[in-house]
């Protein structure tokens, strides 16, 4: 059983950053795959990034190319979502996931392991 922990979430101003962490209860090098996801309220989960963990390979929502950074500590067991130039659009609940078998997709069913999230809240 994998346990993630989400944190960093908060309310900026538009054009803010913030970095959301997820810690995961064992060895993220032993994991085949982490990434992001998130919900905004009536919406359906999004897909934002993701990272292989065997070789980093990382990749990203159209929505949020070249302005969100995921990245993995296997030192920590802590994968990273760095955001910068929020928009009000980015508001939702972010959520952590993880899967030992298959990578890149962008279905939140595909994943086996989920955390509970963390919100992030931009204003404009």
């Amino acid at each position: 059983q994998v346990q993630l922990v989400e944190s960093g979430g908060g309310s900026v101003q538009a054009g803010g950053s913030l970095r959301l962490s997820c810690a995961a209860s064992i060895y993220t090098s032993s994991i085949y795959c982490m990434g992001w996801f998130r919900q905004a309220p009536g919406k359906e989960h999004e897909g934002v990034a993701g990272i292989y963990s065997d070789g980093g390979r990382t990749y990203y929502a159209d929505s949020v190319k070249g302005r969100f950074t995921i990245s993995q500590d296997n030192a920590k067991n802590t994968l990273y979502l760095q955001m910068n130039s929020l928009k009000p659009d980015d508001t939702a609940m972010y959520y952590c996931v993880a899967d030992f078998n298959r990578c890149g997709s962008w279905s939140w069913y595909n994943y086996n392991y989920w955390g509970q999230g963390t919100q992030v809240t931009v204003s404009s």
